[in-house]
């Protein structure tokens, strides 16, 4: 039976404190408070900078049994290489830690540039190298180098089958030819809804679906309301096809406490079940 799950694009936001952290909470025990809350959370540190394998095991052991992490991958290989002769960047990458999160590991999605137009050879090239098990991303973590300052984790587990997402923000990415290759790659677009010029679509280009959410109205702030929430919960019911498909949501209207708000709204409306506790 396939799953719907429902998080943020990150947890430690200090506007979130007071406002959906109680007042009081320790920072160390945010995760462990938004994890009871919601099914699933982006990490978005890294994003920014390698992470280290303390950071994935603590993240791991915060969080309940059931729970989900998605990755997002570095801007090192999406922003600065963007997506050319990144083989030894992602070999870090992997080898930061990530498998680290065991059976916590969802997908892992990778933001593009607005600038970076589609080129087939390039993107084809990229979304061929990515590991599609657990197993791959271990040996292509083998290949690290030494811009890795922390110890390699290379430890598999028991081989595990990979995603990817790909969220587009040139209208190029589009087109037939670059639906087809994400297709061909078993690669999902990005649904990405926002108050900004990047490209909204809804194809479904492989088995399961991703969805960021990064306010309708001002970008990565406006809140969406209970019946916006309601038409998205419908979207989602018919994209989850259902049980038959996989559907990630996070949140992404982050700046002043919106995203977890709506994250717990629509867990409701959903029907989903969390594992809702004191933290407190």
């Amino acid at each position: 039976m396939s799953e719907i799950r429902v998080g943020t694009s990150g947890w430690r936001y200090p506007p979130w404190r007071g406002a959906f952290y109680p007042s009081g909470l320790p920072q160390r025990r945010e995760l462990e408070y938004l994890s009871r809350r919601t099914n699933a959370v982006e990490i978005n540190g890294s994003f920014y900078s390698l992470q280290r394998p303390e950071r994935y095991l603590g993240w791991h052991a915060e969080t309940p049994d059931g729970f989900l992490f998605a990755v997002k991958g570095g801007r090192f290989i999406t922003h600065l290489k963007q997506l050319r002769d990144v083989e030894t960047a992602l070999a870090n990458f992997y080898a930061s830690g990530v498998l680290a999160l065991a059976g916590k590991l969802g997908p892992f999605l990778w933001q593009l540039p607005a600038r970076l137009v589609f080129d087939p050879e390039r993107v084809s090239t990229f979304l061929g190298q990515l590991p599609r098990t657990t197993g791959e991303a271990a040996a292509l973590g083998a290949k690290h180098d030494d811009k890795l300052k922390s110890r390699a984790f290379l430890e598999s587990g028991p081989d595990r089958p990979l995603r990817h997402a790909l969220e587009v923000r040139h209208p190029s990415f589009t087109t037939n030819e670059a639906l087809d290759l994400l297709t061909k790659h078993r690669v999902a677009l990005v649904t990405a809804d926002a108050a900004a010029p990047w490209p909204y679509r809804e194809d479904q280009t492989t088995d399961f679906s991703y969805v960021r959410l990064h306010g309708a109205e001002s970008l990565y702030t406006s809140n969406y309301s209970d019946d916006a929430l309601r038409g998205w919960a419908a979207k989602i019911t018919e994209w989850h096809d259902g049980g038959r498909r996989d559907v990630h949501v996070y949140f992404d209207n982050d700046s002043e406490a919106a995203a977890p708000h709506n994250a717990v709204t629509l867990t409701r409306l959903l029907g989903l079940v969390t594992q809702t506790g004191s933290t407190q």
